[in-house]
Formats: C-alpha cells, sequence, structure tokens
C-alpha cells in the first residue's frame, strides 16, 4: 500500500457535520446548543440512545439539525444496536481529506459528507468488571467495537476533524467555536486526538489485562452454565 502523504491542511475547519454517539450523554444538551448558536445549519448526525435524548431534549428547535445515522446510511442499526457506525459511507466521511481529489470522488460517489467533529464516549468497561457479580459474558458484552474505530479514524484525520472524548473538553470546544465563528483550529484538534488515542488505548488495556487475568477454566465454565 502506498503511503498517503498529505502536503496541505487547513488550520481553521468549520464545523458543519457532526457525529454524535456517547454513552454518557451528560453535558451533550449544552454542547449542542452551543454549537447551533455559533451554525444553526450544522448537521448533527446520531444514534439509537444518543438521538433520542438529543431529540427529547430540543424537540421542534433541533428537529432539521437532527438526523439518525440510519437515515443517513440507509442501514438499519443491526444486531440488537451492536452494528450503529461501523459502516462505509460513516468512513468515507471520516477518512477523506479536503484537497485530495480521490478522496471527495469516493465521499461524492456515495452521495456522503465530510465529517467535520466526532463526539464519543465508550461502554464503562472498567467501571463493569470492578462488581464481583460480573462474568466473563457480562464483561465481553461491554466491549465496545463501534465506538473505539470511529474515535480513531477521527483521531487519525485531525488534520480536518475534531474528536471529542471527554465531557470536559465541551466547555473549550464552546469557546473555541465561538472565539473563531464556527470554526476549530488546527491546534485545538490535535490536542484532543492526543486525549482521544489515551482514550482508546487506556479502553484496550482494561479489556487486554481482564482477559489475561481469566484462566481458561473460567471462560469454560461461564459458558457451561449458559
Amino acid at each position: 500500500m502506498a503511503l498517503n502523504v498529505v502536503e496541505k491542511i487547513d488550520r481553521f475547519i468549520q464545523i458543519n457535520n457532526v457525529i454524535i454517539s456517547t454513552y454518557d450523554k451528560s453535558g451533550l444538551d449544552v454542547l449542542v446548543e452551543k454549537i447551533l448558536e455559533v451554525n444553526p445549519e450544522v448537521k448533527i448526525y446520531s444514534t439509537g440512545n444518543t438521538y433520542a435524548k438529543l431529540k427529547e431534549v430540543f424537540t421542534d428547535k433541533i428537529r432539521s439539525n437532527l438526523i439518525a445515522i440510519a437515515d443517513y446510511t440507509g442501514q438499519p442499526e443491526m444486531q440488537g444496536g451492536l452494528v450503529k457506525t461501523l459502516d462505509f459511507k460513516i468512513y468515507l466521511g471520516l477518512l477523506s481529506e479536503t484537497y485530495n481529489n480521490e478522496h471527495q470522488a469516493d465521499l461524492n460517489r456515495v452521495r456522503g459528507v465530510a465529517v467535520d467533529m466526532v463526539v464519543s464516549n465508550l461502554y464503562p468497561f472498567s467501571e463493569v468488571i470492578k462488581s464481583e457479580h460480573t462474568t466473563p459474558e457480562i464483561a465481553r458484552s461491554h466491549i465496545d467495537i463501534g465506538g473505539p474505530c470511529m474515535i480513531r479514524a477521527a483521531a487519525k484525520n485531525f488534520i480536518r476533524i475534531t474528536v471529542v472524548t471527554d465531557k470536559k473538553d465541551y466547555s473549550l470546544l464552546a469557546s473555541e467555536l465561538h472565539k473563531n465563528k464556527g470554526k476549530i483550529s488546527l491546534e485545538l484538534r490535535f490536542e484532543l486526538a492526543k486525549k482521544a488515542f489515551l482514550h482508546t488505548a487506556q479502553y484496550d488495556t482494561a479489556i487486554s489485562e481482564y482477559l489475561i487475568n481469566r484462566e481458561f477454566t473460567e471462560i469454560a465454565e461461564c459458558y457451561h452454565r449458559l
């Protein structure tokens, strides 16, 4: 595979298309309200319970801005909600580069949009495994797949995308949007990308350590009882 070397990027990126898919939904109402203040035309793509929460909080105010990811991709959420954001159309929007003509042609071919921001946090695996009642199957069921994939793709493309994994950064994000009239700087995109990769690294570490500390007999016994 040939390396894709980028030679031109924008220091400031206008936030027009945002994906929001979070386990912890606290603070999202304030964040979305701030985004709408600086760009009333912004499109917010969301999934499952996050979509329901935003629709409930904003009712008519956000109706024209809020789009279910299933409606955008044309694919329903599958396998009981396990598959929501793992879609080709989404990843073209996450990984496309502004000044790469081939990328833009691919995006246009599927009638996709370039995603400018991803707001996501993950299932609380570390919290779940603290309980003495957590079986290997319960632990396994709390392993997030789509979230880490989406976060990593957005963080890799920090040259164009803002990725937010910590709700403590919502106020900083709102301040930057207001200061720059709806745009996010490369400096902040880079700093948030660092945090995003640390977030997924810590998440994967928690999973691997949990599995490493399990004996196969414990796993076999768990499923034998089912």
